[in-house]
């Protein structure tokens, strides 16, 4: 079977929803920033591609990858769009590789895109006698039941895997005082600059600024500052999730590049990783942190490889609680878990989010001279996706 590599990978900076420098930035101008400098950095033409294939959430429907191949003027490149909630780019990005593994496509580029600044609010007619209409922020993700709440994260996701894996409030608040610490470290050291593409960004007084760096990040984080705010849900007994341990609310895009690696030696593209295998779990609705858990074992079984044979780790703080369940059950080294910051602290631009940890991964294993890389996450309706990458 073809082989499906890695030959450009690229990423917005992540900005802050409703408060941030994207807030008026919508995912139009966020793909079709990425796209065309991650197929740059490829090395190929647009006419080349064979399909876009783009994650998408919380956007009640359409083909933002289409879109932005007719507005970047590919006119021959189709585009379809993805979602798997959270793990929508990973999904994206096994799509792609299976496409490529078939023979039946060459070039692809992949990735997710997420302004939830602009995420439209969708109208929902309360059932009875009355044309009652309310506006949740999300569309549903499951069927909801009293210990999984459809729009309460913090319960279905971040409690529940807590309570599971037995996890305390202390140690979520030290995991995400850590994951400000490595993302301060990772932006101080310039070690996102290989990976993120600068946005020109106009601002309410008509002034254009340059966007290049995560915002959602705060210095000076501690455990102890973290244990002064308050729990999401105080009528809850033992409830320990609050805003510190939990991810921001955010916007981004990011994409990879990949192609078939005969094709890449032929046109002697160069090779940034390989994709060694993807997988997709479901688990029950009240247990959708812990999807993010065990498709870990499904796609490292895939890959023929133990946990001691992974260099890094990505594995996605939708809540401080995934990561933290992952190391007791796997083993981890937490040295090398979240090594550049996560969801609690650069935040989760969802349908991106994915992607952004793949492109980190890349560009943080050829730094280090290479090694296998796992990106793994939780998503929304009881899943779990991941990608294993080796560099």
């Amino acid at each position: 079977m073809p082989t499906p590599v890695i030959v450009g990978a690229a990423r917005t900076a992540i900005g802050r929803s409703f408060k941030g420098t994207l807030v008026n930035t919508p995912p139009e101008t966020l793909i079709t920033t990425v796209l065309p400098e991650v197929v740059r950095r490829a090395g190929i033409a647009p006419e080349t591609i064979d399909d876009l294939i783009f994650a998408e959430s919380n956007y009640g429907g359409g083909d933002i990858a289409r879109y932005a191949a007719d507005a970047l003027g590919w006119e021959s490149v189709p585009g379809q769009s993805v979602n798997r909630h959270c793990a929508g780019s990973l999904t994206a990005i096994g799509n792609a590789s299976a496409q490529i593994g078939s023979g039946m496509e060459r070039v692809l580029v992949a990735g997710g895109v997420q302004s939830l600044s602009s995420s439209p609010l969708m109208k929902w007619r309360v059932p009875g006698p009355e044309l009652t209409f309310i506006e949740p922020w999300m569309t549903p993700t499951h069927v909801e039941t009293p210990d999984a709440p459809m729009r309460d994260m913090s319960i279905t996701v971040g409690w529940n895997t807590a309570q599971a894996a037995g996890i305390t409030r202390e140690e979520m608040d030290a995991w995400a005082a850590r994951s400000h610490q490595r993302a301060i470290a990772a932006i101080d050291e310039g070690r996102f600059l290989d990976e993120i593409v600068p946005l020109k960004v106009t601002q309410p007084d008509g002034s254009v600024v340059e966007f290049s760096v995560d915002e959602h990040p705060r210095r000076g984080t501690t455990a102890e500052k973290l244990a002064e705010l308050k729990v999401l849900h105080p009528e809850i007994e033992g409830f320990s999730i609050t805003a510190g341990n939990s991810s921001g609310t955010n916007d981004a895009a990011a994409a990879v590049t990949l192609v078939d690696a005969d094709y890449a030696a032929a046109e002697r593209l160069g090779v940034l990783a390989t994709v060694k295998a993807w997988a997709a779990v479901g688990v029950a609705a009240r247990d959708t942190g812990l999807g993010g858990v065990k498709v870990i074992g499904k796609v490292l079984d895939r890959a023929g490889l133990k946990p001691s044979d992974v260099a890094l780790w990505e594995i996605n703080e939708a809540f401080a609680s995934v990561p933290i369940a992952a190391v007791r059950e796997y083993g981890l080294d937490e040295e090398l878990v979240n090594f550049s910051g996560s969801g609690c602290s650069l935040g989760h631009p969802i349908a991106a989010s994915g992607a952004r940890m793949v492109t980190t991964l890349v560009y943080e294993l050829r730094r280090r001279g290479g090694g296998i890389g796992v990106a793994a996450m939780c998503a929304g309706g009881g899943q779990g996706g991941a990608v294993v990458i080796e560099v």
